[in-house]
């Protein structure tokens, strides 16, 4: 039995969970979250709680398993409270601003980078060079984060470019630096 998907996923009040033909709603003060359930997993829903039970031993029941049953707790804690990732830019001249729903950012090339934000996303910039990433999808707050990122990650000489708030960039020695 996986150590993950044996546990309960507690329902917080304000939340309401419908299970109909392997399609899982989850409605919060946030919003409306919706996933295909696989087929090797059943899910037994009551007023507190929403359980996890494979149907079969199978490795693919297995891998379902854990599996299904975070990215069901990822739904129920998204449309309560919500999920957030920070950036920070390094750089001489790197900046960011929001402009209506599109994020520009100044990333040292010929010319700014300009970033549709997502519905569902709110992004907030602090000091021009700290970026805040909000929304109740885990998945598109992480898929936003990685896109933003990727348009200049951290190169490992300076340090510069874009990096997760709590990421450490391992540096290395220049060519003086080797004796």
């Amino acid at each position: 039995m996986s150590r993950i998907g044996k546990l309960p996923i507690e329902i917080a009040k304000g939340v309401s969970v419908k299970y109909i033909n392997s399609e899982l709603t989850v409605k919060g003060p946030n919003g409306t979250l919706q996933r295909q359930i696989m087929p090797f997993v059943t899910l037994d829903i009551s007023d507190t709680c929403v359980t996890v039970n494979r149907n079969d031993d199978s490795s693919s029941a297995r891998a379902a398993h854990g599996l299904t049953r975070t990215l069901i707790n990822n739904m129920v804690v998204g449309v309560t409270s919500g999920f957030q990732e920070n950036l920070e830019i390094n750089g001489v001249g790197y900046r960011a601003e929001v402009k209506g729903k599109e994020l520009v950012l100044s990333l040292g090339y010929s010319h700014p980078v300009n970033f549709q934000i997502p519905d569902g996303i709110a992004i907030e910039v602090d000091k021009m060079t700290k970026i805040s990433i909000k929304g109740f999808d885990k998945e598109l707050v992480g898929q936003t984060a990685a896109k933003i990122r990727s348009f200049r990650a951290p190169e490992p000489y300076k340090g510069k470019g874009i990096k997760y708030a709590d990421e450490t960039i391992l540096r290395k020695a220049g060519k003086t630096g080797k004796k």
